[in-house]
């Protein structure tokens, strides 16, 4: 079968190539490949920046934002043919650690988890895939199309499941959210604020194109400026910083309004410099009881999460995020940006 693989650590190695058949185990379905998404690893991945190959293999199938539909499954697994399936990323260490055995591979302690197209187990960019029954979530048909903002939408679900978390430490009712970011998973941690019945403030550098249109069309107020002047009028109870710039990270973090909570979904490129008052940072985040969280990577709970998100969306938003379909044997056009791109999908299935 064709499947889009790369040789981590090797800019310039991404091949649409022929790859053995996957063999489903006893407790695994076979799910014949729809679409991936592509995102800003997978771009890093293909770069040559990082990613792990599985043992003794040269090269790695990328693509961690699954959509497949299930061909086989195994009697009893809750799973029938035709169902409309995607896959988990972070799958658990072999030791485990504490955090892997409970079910929180998201939250592992020892780093010897591993990772679908990412850390040395191939991803879903392929005709057909495999994935053990506890690792795959079963997902609405009405999603067909924009089921590949599954595995973002769990990312996100997951941060607001922290800053929620953190709040109940006290009294929290939060009224406020600024999202740094409008790319899919700053408009995605939007979608969720709303749902929340939250006023969100969105903050980007491009003031045309399609995000500030997405973002106005969910009721939220979209800002093209510094994060001080995106503030002015109202204190963010709630930031869900999703750029990694890191003058926006430190702008976010001293921007809230007492007891409020940063959590940081961007990951920062190393090497850049910033000058700041870590004095006056420090004082004012011990003052106002401020809270600052990272998070990254989901578990199961967070898919489920996701899905009743993406559930209750408007289809025709959800759809809307999506700016290109591009097929897998044109992937070279998926992963060069575009000035409207918002989140880019390729198409696996012999109709896409």
């Amino acid at each position: 079968m064709r499947a889009l693989t790369v040789i981590p650590l090797r800019a310039d190695s991404l091949a649409v190539t022929d790859v053995p058949d996957p063999q489903p185990g006893e407790d695994e379905l076979l799910a014949d490949g729809l679409a991936v998404g592509v995102c800003g690893t997978d771009k890093e991945i293909a770069a040559g920046e990082y990613g792990w190959a599985p043992p003794g293999r040269e090269r790695l199938v990328l693509g961690h934002e699954s959509l497949g539909r299930v061909r086989r499954a195994p009697a009893g697994s809750g799973f029938s043919p035709g169902d409309l399936v995607v896959g988990v990323v972070r799958h658990p260490d072999p030791v485990p650690c504490g955090a892997c055995a409970h079910g929180q591979s998201d939250m592992c302690r020892n780093g010897l988890y591993t990772e679908r197209g990412i850390k040395e187990i191939d991803g879903y960019a392929s005709q057909s895939w495999c994935a053990g029954i506890g690792y795959a979530v079963k997902i609405d048909p009405t999603l067909a199309g924009v089921g590949t903002l599954m595995e973002p939408t769990s990312v996100v679900a997951k941060a607001w499941e922290q800053v929620e978390r953190i709040g109940a430490r006290a009294w929290f009712e939060p009224r406020s959210a600024l999202i740094t970011g409008a790319g899919p998973i700053g408009l995605l941690a939007a979608l969720l604020g709303v749902q929340r019945g939250l006023e969100v403030h969105v903050l980007d550098r491009v003031s045309d194109g399609p995000k500030p249109g997405l973002v106005a069309d969910l009721g939220a107020a979209y800002h093209c400026c510094s994060v001080a002047d995106a503030v002015a009028a109202v204190k963010p109870d709630v930031v869900i910083e999703a750029t990694g710039a890191g003058r926006v990270v430190f702008d976010a973090i001293a921007a809230t309004a007492p007891y409020g909570i940063v959590c940081l979904t961007g990951v920062s490129p190393a090497g850049r410099r910033i000058t700041i008052d870590a004095g006056s940072l420090n004082r004012e985040i011990v003052l106002e009881n401020d809270a600052i969280v990272g998070s990254v990577n989901s578990n199961l709970g967070h898919y489920d999460m996701a899905a009743d998100a993406l559930a209750k969306a408007d289809l025709d938003w959800l759809d809307r995020l999506i700016s290109r379909r591009v097929p897998l044997e044109r992937f070279y056009e998926a992963f060069a940006s575009r000035p409207d791109d918002v989140k880019v999908v390729l198409t696996l299935d012999a109709a896409g």
